[in-house]
Order: structure tokens, then sequence, then C-alpha cells
């Protein structure tokens, strides 16, 4: 597999040009990229630095590093353009079209994307990670009312991450509950979530997965075992089918994307921007 080094820079935190750069690079299935993040990049000092980190790299591997940039300051970008590598301006590529259109200038600000812009917002997202915490693995059912949707699923399927995803990106409110084996025994929902039933969305995983990630947390142990992984998998998939409620499977997806289809498939909107 072919190797090549890709550096995101900024100005600011980083997120905006790994977000994009990632997203690109993931079309490259052949090259396995060796990812450097280099934040706040915002004196001449930490533009050269990052010059030489480039050139270095570049004779290391041999080829050109590919670079994502969202730099701001005119000086910075002009160093940086000095450098043995293929760049790939963010803000010159996209915001000049822009200015075009909209027929006025950037204001070019560092940072703006993740600017708290209203307080009430901030709050919000702070109150939805604070639930989210809250409510994991069935911490507190009598908070159900307050929720608006109840992840399901066999322990370690998943739930805890993406509740918290969609806590944070999206400013939603998400519990989660694990089916136990008791609730897999009676191959029905917990009689508390039938009044919530509206509410609830279900994860499932392929067994060999899910065998894999528990022997992370108890090695050797019933609990990981293929048998007991198959065993539960089968039974709450026949809940989720017997019970009407939706479910994706977790196995070949990311945390992003299990969150964003789940957004998706329940008409979740975004309370927060």
């Amino acid at each position: 597999m072919t190797k090549r080094t890709a550096f995101f820079i900024s100005d600011g935190t980083g997120i905006t040009a790994e977000a994009l750069g990632n997203s690109l690079l993931t079309q490259f299935e052949a090259i396995q990229f060796e990812k450097v993040t280099l934040p706040y990049i915002d004196t001449v000092a930490k533009a050269e630095a990052a010059v030489q980190q480039i050139n270095d790299a570049c004779i290391t591997d041999g080829e050109r590093p590919i670079i994502f940039d969202t730099i701001v300051n005119e000086e910075i970008r002009r160093i940086l353009s000095q450098c043995d590598g293929f760049k790939i301006d963010v803000f010159s590529t996209f915001l000049s079209p822009l200015e075009s259109e909209l027929q006025t200038r950037s204001s070019y600000s560092v940072g703006g994307s993740h600017a708290i812009g209203e307080v009430n917002k901030y709050k919000d997202r702070i109150e939805s990670v604070n639930y989210a915490i809250d409510n994991d693995d069935g911490g507190r059912i009598q908070q159900y009312d307050r929720a608006d949707i109840i992840v399901l699923g066999v322990s370690r399927s998943g739930k805890t991450p993406t509740c918290l995803y969609m806590a944070m990106q999206f400013g939603i409110r998400a519990a989660n509950y694990p089916l136990t084996e008791d609730d897999i025994h009676h191959s029905k929902l917990p009689e508390f979530l039938e009044k919530h039933r509206d509410k609830l969305y279900g994860l499932t995983i392929e067994p060999f997965q899910l065998s894999a990630i528990r022997q992370e947390r108890r090695a050797n142990s019933r609990y990981a075992s293929l048998d007991q992984c198959d065993m539960e998998v089968r039974k709450v998939e026949k809940i989720f089918r017997d019970e009407g409620i939706n479910c994706i499977n977790t196995t070949n997806f990311s945390i992003e994307e299990i969150a964003t289809r789940i957004m998706a498939d329940f008409g979740l909107k975004r309370k927060i921007t």
C-alpha cells in the first residue's frame, strides 16, 4: 500500500481542516496516510517550523506531503506556500468564489465556525451532554420523559459514544438503556419502556465484532464469549423486529455515521448550530 503524509494546518483548532481533509482522503483507499495536525500556527516562527516539518516529511517519504490549511493570516500563508508539499488552501479555494457570488469580502476571522455565538446555545449543548452522561446505561430512567431519543442495545454495541456525540454535535437529549440478559430472557421490552415507545431506537452489531470489543474489557469471560455475544445479538434483534423498533447495525460505521443515520431515520432535528 502506498504511503503519504497529510498535514492539517490551521491558525485555530484545525477542526475544519481535519474535517474537510479527512473527507477527501477517505476516497483514496489504496493509500495509507500518516496524518499530522498542526493547530494554532499563528506566528511566523511557528509557520517556519511547520514548513521545516513538511519538508522533512517530503525527504523521508520521497513524495510531496498533502497539506490542507485554513490559515487566515496572509504572511503565514505566504510562508507555508514555500514548503515542498501539495497545498490545498481551503479558504482561498472556497471563499474567493463565494466573495464573487455574494459581492462582498469575507471577514477572514479565525475560528468563526466554532465560536460561541449565543450563550443560550452554549448552555443547551452543555445541558444535553450532562443529560447523556446522567442517563448512560439506564442510570436514571425517571428522566426519560425529557429524552429526545432512547437508544437501546446490548452492552458495548456503541450506545454511550453515540449518545454523547448526538449531545455534543446536535444538542439532542439522548438516553441509552442496555438490554440485559434478564430483558433478553423475557424476549420483550422492559415494562417501563412501553410508555416511551415513540422514542426508542436500537443498535445492533455483528457478534464477532462484539466479542472482540468485550474481550478488551473482560478477557476470556462468558460475557465476552462468541456464543454469549451471538445469543444476545440474535435475541435483541428479534425483540426489535417483534416490537417494531427501528435499528442500525453499527459494525461498519463510525460514531459520526451512526449518529447521523439515527438523526435521519428518527427525523430528529439539530437543536444547536
